[in-house]
């Protein structure tokens, strides 16, 4: 499976495909598969781009 999460770059907005009360999150970092996502109703949050592909938001 391709890592679609691997075109994830700070500052851009994603939802979590399982968690959609988390909110609208802002990418602050994606390193060796690790993305770090602040969530506006859940903090931050640190996700395995292996288990779990973040869905990019492109307008709120």
């Amino acid at each position: 499976m391709d890592d679609l999460n691997a075109i994830l770059e700070p500052g851009m907005l994603v939802t979590h495909p399982d968690r959609p009360d988390w909110g609208t999150g802002q990418v602050q970092s994606n390193i060796a598969g690790r993305v770090t996502v602040n969530f506006r109703e859940q903090g931050k949050v640190v996700i395995d781009s292996t288990r779990v592909t973040l869905l990019p938001v492109f307008d709120e």
